[in-house]
């Protein structure tokens, strides 16, 4: 067996697992996979939660303290959430010191019902900060309109950010703005640079799903040979205006301060249509200073036969432009869907948190002592 996980690494790809659980911690797991399978940051987000609280494994005696306590439902799930990433965050710590800050991160989502409400996203971002209380966390705050003052407000205060939810190339490059005034703000308050980190999450696979769901539609030949190739345009195109965006003036400014450029994080990199092979959004975005965030099935497959044969983003950006038009050619509006993914990325986070909310409220009464 190849080592792609390593060679992967080697290009400059940090690996990072989308998923956490209490199970994961306590089994040894989490820090077996940092140990033998190269992962050096975890990602999290409210279906991940759901998940792993509504399981059950690993949450009674926390379930039965909270409910012992009263405490309202949604401080029972800060409470357990800022206490798996704690818990995520002290094993990744050497991997953090290691790496100058740059990884051994874990990331944890503010409420997505704030996700149009700037003012209170801010506040959620510095609560979650000041709970977890780990420097290696990345607060992740999603990419809607509303959330570009919040990240930049945000990472102004010195606080390290996780953007998710990006799709569209033009707000990609609102994000790295408001990463980079975020930046200026916080150099203005005499805040050290050099420990303000962050990666702007695009989505991948989505893009796929959606476009080749309305090319199956068309149903022609000419439709058909444009499948499965969307998500990877978009993306590299991305990644050229990360390059483009961090070697230009107003950057180099807070690069002489020290400042930590904005690193592209893959996300959604599980493989949806299994018509493609399952590592297609690993073995095809490789590109110095990325991070892939893989479910874990997406990381074995890799390991087992992801084939790594270095850069494959570069030199592909022409082609890439050329992909994305033969999609629009076909009238498929690619403005009309990256916001259709938009809206049904903060719409399912913000289904998951309710859900989790009703279990969690739940096992709660369920534990809940009798009075007397």
């Amino acid at each position: 067996m190849t080592d792609a996980l390593k060679r992967l690494s080697e290009e400059g790809v940090a690996i990072w697992l989308d998923d956490l659980s209490r199970k994961r911690i306590t089994s040894g797991n989490l820090a077996e996979l940092i140990d033998q399978q190269h992962v050096v940051g975890v990602t999290t987000n409210p279906s991940i939660f759901q998940k792993a609280i509504s399981s059950g494994d690993g949450y009674e005696q926390q379930l039965t303290d909270l409910a012992a306590r009263k405490v309202t439902v949604e401080e029972a799930i800060r409470m357990i959430t800022t206490a798996d990433v704690r818990d995520a965050a002290d094993i990744l710590r050497p991997v953090y010191d290691a790496s100058g800050g740059q990884d051994g991160r874990v990331s944890i989502e503010v409420d997505p019902r704030l996700a149009h409400n700037t003012a209170a996203t801010i506040a959620e971002a510095k609560q979650l900060a000041w709970l977890v209380d780990r420097p290696n966390t990345l607060i992740k705050i999603p990419a809607t309109k509303a959330g570009l003052p919040a990240i930049a407000e945000t990472i102004g205060l010195g606080i390290s950010v996780n953007v998710t939810l990006i799709f569209s190339l033009a707000r990609y490059r609102e994000v790295m703005d408001a990463f980079v005034t975020g930046l200026e703000k916080a150099k203005e308050r005499g805040l050290d640079l050099s420990k303000i980190h962050s990666v702007a999450s695009f989505f991948v696979s989505r893009v796929d799903t959606e476009i080749d769901k309305r090319i199956d539609a068309l149903g022609t030949d000419a439709a058909k040979a444009a499948r499965g190739k969307a998500g990877l345009a978009n993306a590299r195109l991305a990644y050229q205006a990360y390059e483009e965006v961090f070697s230009s003036d107003r950057w180099l400014a807070l690069d002489k301060a020290q400042a930590n450029k904005q690193r592209p994080l893959w996300a959604s990199t599980g493989v949806k249509d299994k018509a493609y092979k399952d590592t297609l959004y690993v073995d095809d975005l490789v590109a110095p200073n990325t991070v892939n965030t893989m479910p874990e099935a997406t990381l074995e497959a890799t390991e087992d036969h992801g084939q790594i044969t270095g850069n494959t983003i570069a030199g592909t950006y022409e082609q890439s432009r050329a992909e994305i038009a033969a999609v629009e050619a076909l009238g498929i509006s690619y403005d009309e869907v990256v916001q259709l993914l938009e809206d049904e990325g903060v719409e399912k986070f913000e289904a998951s948190w309710t859900d989790l909310l009703k279990s969690t409220e739940a096992e709660l009464s369920r534990l809940a002592p009798s009075e007397g």
